[in-house]
């Protein structure tokens, strides 16, 4: 082929809709010489067989973003790139048959309308006037979005895929990629059968093949695509004249409905309805050596299994009678990917440098336009401009095998529409990463969750408490838990508690010249031998990247501590940034070593009881140790805000440490405790109070920022500017006169009838005997005692700004007792 291209900045493997719209938004900033593969014709996996619903909807802030910048691109995109396109803005009824759904659909409402999208709530009565062949004579409520259609995904791709050749982008069609190669410098060779292409970067939009195609990296550092593929039908009506007369009445289509209790969308196709449930009883494929996947599934389609859709079919008709005069003109049934949560994998191929991945989209016509925009931003800019921790792939780390996606996939699918209360853990493959005093905990009651794989009890039932998932079903506060949680904080408050902490991120940084370069890292400062500190990362704008805690036990000698769920993303961020001599060494000890946090007035004594340890050392202090007969590193501090020590030790020398803890007189608590302890300091929790849509100066940590020190850190010169132009928003701590529930993570913050702001954490304060929220609000009103309103499922509660300060011992004596 002489036209072939055999180099290119960025290479992207697969021609679906993100595919297409990865490299459109490439082109719009600028990078004009990037190459699309697919194997065979654009649309041919996933894409054609879409049913091309595009909803704003979501209780996700980063989803919802990316969501409503699809509806914003498509609505003009038919235009700007001069391709007739299929665009139908209906708006969507979305039906609540509980007061539960009610208060999720006033939470999604909120959201909504601080990103600029008019939704609204409808009693049943408005529904039906909008709507009158809907039966609405049972349902609580109507959440109406108005931007929410559909769109022909066949010609979304083709106008995103002509904007970009339009702007010089290559497409190359009937060309799979056959492996991939990387060089010394990090660039990348992309092997097909028609010639080899050199690039910079390298893209995996392959869709439900995204898997295989990850296969390719693992040469390079990569791991398994954690995904699976689902059997999702959905039926098409004959024709029906109702339709037909109401459309022409109204110039337009009906809304969509969304009936999410019962599970399943239903839309006017032409003249008829397009009906799409997501059925409890599903079915997985290409899951065994018995039923594998095919090379080549392009335009292809299953056998229709339409008797495992029939409850959810006669329920719709019973919604929508006019249903029942229609016949089924076709079942279309074809294979969409799921990864274990149902959300896409958008951002950095873990361990693998200068390779990206845009794949395993469950709604990737809604997401597409958004994705697009938000691969460019990783690629072109190195960081995007909404946190997009939700997709992002190193959210999973090496538990995720086929077992738990598979499981975890079905779960998700069969509970598509369902809501995910905060008390609540979905119980599909669990016990990935077990604590070396797992029976323990259990053995004492522990109510288990998961946090990166790991189990963690989030709080301990005593005998007759009920533990079942039902009565985790509420947005409130109240539950079987409460009053247990409220014992295990003042035991903490009053004497000493001990939580099991497996799964700590945990990093190890040693050689000559540590020191100078990790300060060249952090914008902080270091601590001193035998101390401990903590520190933040910055990405270029001065964003808040990452928090750890270091652990300083030599000159050129740390050890890391961060959040369970950030391994992979700190790892990537350390060895992305070591220098390239190999002077210094990076190793991870997550899985060799556990944690206690033993906490409380009386820890000193109990902790007396099991080591000859200094424990008048200070507050931050470190030391090497043993305890009940075994290798320990004590570390004073406590996320509890009390006297306490963190016990790292080995995991086989856990189960006798955790023994003689107990039996010293130590309680267990769990994180929902945990949780409550923090918010009554003002700590921040990674990815809600800490993430890249706040500046390290909007989240209040200037004084972890050293502007005076030589190092260059990233983020250096932006936070300097911003110090000269002032924040725009800053980090407070109310206190909320909630009713039953607590503040939610992006609740809005009101002054008057204006959004001012958004809460980042929420919950009750048992020390305090107060509501607390963390949350973002506009610099002005960061005034200690400013009265504002945050918004609790659809009510406005009195909120009041408090002095910058922690709420419980703001003088930190307890800490240093």
């Amino acid at each position: 082929m002489s036209d072939f291209p055999t180099q290119a900045r960025v290479v992207i493997i697969g021609g679906g809709v993100i595919g297409a719209s990865t490299l459109y938004h490439l082109a719009k900033k600028g990078w004009t010489d990037c190459v699309l593969l697919e194997k065979n014709e654009l649309t041919a996996g996933s894409t054609w067989h879409a049913a091309g619903n595009v909803p704003t909807f979501s209780t996700s802030w980063s989803i919802m973003n990316m969501q409503r910048y699809s509806t914003e691109l498509y609505s003009r995109l038919g235009e700007e790139v001069d391709y007739p396109m299929n665009y139908h803005q209906t708006g969507s009824i979305r039906l609540a048959h509980t007061k539960e759904r009610m208060q999720e659909f006033e939470r999604a409402c909120s959201m909504g309308r601080y990103q600029g999208i008019e939704m609204e709530i409808w009693t049943p009565e408005q529904a039906k006037e909008h709507y009158p062949f809907l039966e609405t004579h049972d349902l609580e409520g109507v959440l109406w979005d108005p931007s929410d259609g559909d769109i022909d995904p066949a010609q979304v791709t083709q106008a995103l895929a002509k904007g970009a050749r339009d702007m010089g982008q290559k497409i190359i069609r009937f060309c799979p990629a056959t492996g991939v190669t990387q060089h010394d410098d990090g660039s990348w060779t992309v092997h097909t059968d028609k010639g080899d292409i050199n690039c910079d970067y390298v893209v995996n939009a392959a869709g439900y093949y995204a898997q295989r195609v990850g296969e390719m990296f693992k040469p390079y550092g990569g791991r398994t695509v954690p995904m699976m593929v689902m059997e999702h039908q959905y039926l098409l009506t004959e024709q029906i004249p109702e339709i037909e007369a109401w459309s022409k009445e109204h110039g337009g289509k009906l809304p969509l409905i969304r009936d999410v209790d019962v599970s399943y969308y239903l839309r006017q196709e032409k003249h008829g309805y397009n009906l799409g449930p997501y059925e409890p009883n599903c079915k997985a494929h290409w899951v065994d050596a018995d039923d594998a996947m095919p090379e080549d599934f392009s335009f292809q389609l299953w056998q229709e299994d339409i008797d495992r859709i029939e409850d959810i079919v006669v329920d719709a008709m019973a919604r929508v009678p006019l249903m029942e005069t229609s016949g089924v003109s076709s079942v279309i049934n074809g294979p969409i990917p799921y990864a274990p949560d149902g959300l896409p994998l958008i951002g950095p191929m873990p361990g693998v440098k200068n390779a990206f991945e845009a794949c395993v989209f469950t709604f990737g016509i809604a997401q597409g336009g958004g994705a697009g925009k938000v691969m460019a931003e990783w690629i072109v800019d190195g960081a995007t401009e909404w946190d997009m921790w939700a997709v992002d792939p190193r959210r999973y780390t090496d538990y995720t095998d086929q077992d738990y996606c598979n499981k975890k996939g079905m779960e998700t699918y069969g509970n598509e529409y369902a809501m995910h209360f905060p008390h609540h853990e979905w119980p599909a493959a669990r016990d990935k990463k077990l604590s070396p005093v797992h029976d323990k905990v259990i053995a004492a009651g522990g109510v288990m969750g998961a946090y990166n794989g790991w189990e963690r009890a989030n709080w301990f039932a005593q005998p007759g408490d009920d533990t079942s998932l039902e009565a985790t079903h509420t947005w409130g506060r109240s539950g079987p838990w409460e009053q247990r949680i409220k014992e295990e904080c003042e035991a903490v408050r009053d004497h000493c508690g001990v939580l099991d902490l497996p799964g700590f991120s945990r990093f190890k940084i040693s050689g000559k010249g540590a020191d100078e370069w990790l300060r060249g890292q952090v914008t902080g400062a270091l601590p001193k031998v035998g101390r401990v500190g903590l520190v933040y990362f910055s990405d270029a704008r001065g964003r808040i990247l990452t928090e750890m805690s270091v652990t300083r036990e030599a000159e050129d000698m740390f050890v890391l501590v961060t959040a369970a769920s950030a391994q992979w993303h700190d790892r990537d961020l350390l060895l992305a940034n070591l220098p390239e001599d190999g002077s210094l060494t990076l190793e991870d000890w997550t899985t060799r070593m556990s944690t206690l946090i033993v906490t409380g007035p009386k820890s000193r004594e109990v902790l007396s009881s099991l080591t000859e340890a200094d424990l008048s050392l200070p507050w931050l202090s470190f030391q090497e140790t043993e305890a009940a007969g075994h290798w320990a590193a004590l570390l004073r501090v406590s996320f509890a805000g009390e006297l306490g020590w963190e016990i790292h030790a080995e995991n086989e020398s856990m189960p006798a440490i955790y023994d003689a803890v107990i039996a010293a007189g130590a309680k267990p608590f769990g994180m929902y405790a945990l949780n409550s302890l923090r918010l009554e300091k003002g700590y921040r929790a990674w990815k809600g109070d800490l993430s890249t849509d706040y500046s390290m100066l909007e989240g209040g940590l200037e004084r972890f920022v050293k502007l005076d020190k030589p190092q260059d850190f990233p983020g250096k010169a932006a936070i300097q500017a911003e110090k000269q132009q002032g924040a725009a928003k800053s980090f407070v701590t109310l206190l909320v006169e909630a009713g039953d529930a607590d503040a939610p993570y992006m609740s809005c913050v009101w002054s008057g009838d204006a959004i001012v702001g958004e809460t980042t954490s929420g919950g009750w304060g048992y020390r305090v005997n107060k509501s607390i929220a963390l949350g973002m609000v506009r610099t002005d009103l960061a005034k200690p005692g400013t009265e504002l309103e945050v918004e609790i499922y659809g009510e406005k509660c009195k909120a009041v700004v408090q002095e910058d300060q922690p709420l419980w011992d703001p003088e930190n004596a307890r800490i240093r007792a």
